[in-house]
């Protein structure tokens, strides 16, 4: 859905893109160094749309990085860790071998999730660049867990009132039917306790806080607490919550994970087509 609306009280041009979430931002190229009164307005759009696409850019990884950096911490990956990186890089992700050749591939962004979950202290805004593309699909689908929340019946609201999940990179990996974490990422990502219900720390608005990598429900029968957050999952997914992002080469998407679920769609022949992004990460906050 392209031009929902325009809102004209930002120094750019936004239009929204989506009705569940989701604008473009026209005439800001991120490349180049800007101001903290830019910055501001970005952080102000994304709180009120939950994800920017910002159209015809072309950054290298290191202005990526510098562009990232300008809206917090940049965020380690784990990867990155258990590998001995000693900084923080753009982390490419890409359906090619050791040869640069397109090859199927499996990826737990597949299922849907938020950033990061399973620290103690997750994801605030994911970067995800556009530099190489299928010529059809491979979409990344957003999931609205404010609207997802708020058209909840009256007794599920009750139900999950004050429950706290358990998220681990064990779920992830159980879940995603990958391989098993191991003992070296288990000790690096131990599990983490979130609230069930999270309120959004800039807008006041409550969202689920749910995903691939959450295990189970702290306090509650295993299989109970499983069914239950099923029920939640399904939900929250259906397409009325949905915004699906059509690529465009050049593409940056920035997006607040407080606010979203998000997956990406495997829908294109992986084995003859590339798909080569670059993804940066900032910290956020605690859950509460």
């Amino acid at each position: 859905m392209n031009n929902v609306a325009q809102d004209t009280s930002y120094p750019f041009v936004l239009n929204r893109v989506g009705e569940a979430a989701g604008a473009e931002i026209l005439g800001v190229d991120l490349s180049q160094p800007f101001d903290d009164d830019l910055r501001d307005a970005i952080v102000r759009a994304l709180v009120a749309n939950h994800i920017l696409v910002f159209r015809d850019q072309d950054l290298t990884s290191e202005q990526q990085m510098a562009m990232t950096e300008r809206f917090g911490t940049l965020e380690r990956h784990l990867l990155h860790d258990v590998k001995g990186h000693e900084t923080p890089q753009v982390h490419v992700i890409a359906n090619v071998d050791e040869n640069n050749n397109p090859i199927k591939r499996t990826y737990g962004s597949f299922h849907w999730h938020t950033d990061k979950s399973y620290h103690e202290i997750p994801s605030f805004a994911t970067f995800l660049h556009a530099r190489e593309l299928p010529p059809d699909g491979g979409q990344t689908e957003f999931a609205n867990m404010h609207l997802a929340y708020e058209t909840l019946d009256d007794a599920t609201k009750k139900q999950i009132e004050g429950l706290k999940a358990i998220h681990s990179w064990e779920a992830n990996r159980r879940n995603t039917g990958s391989k098993p974490a191991t003992p070296e990422e288990i000790k690096l990502r131990p599990p983490v306790v979130h609230p069930l219900v999270r309120t959004h720390p800039d807008n006041g608005r409550k969202a689920l806080y749910i995903g691939i990598h959450t295990d189970c429900i702290e306090g509650m029968d295993r299989e109970e607490g499983i069914a239950l957050l099923k029920r939640l999952y399904d939900h929250a997914t259906e397409r009325r919550f949905v915004y699906p992002h059509s690529w465009r080469l050049g593409d940056l998407v920035m997006w607040d994970n407080r606010s979203l679920l998000h997956r990406v769609l495997h829908n294109y022949d992986m084995s003859q087509h590339r798909r080569v992004m670059h993804r940066s990460v900032v910290i956020g906050t605690r859950p509460e």
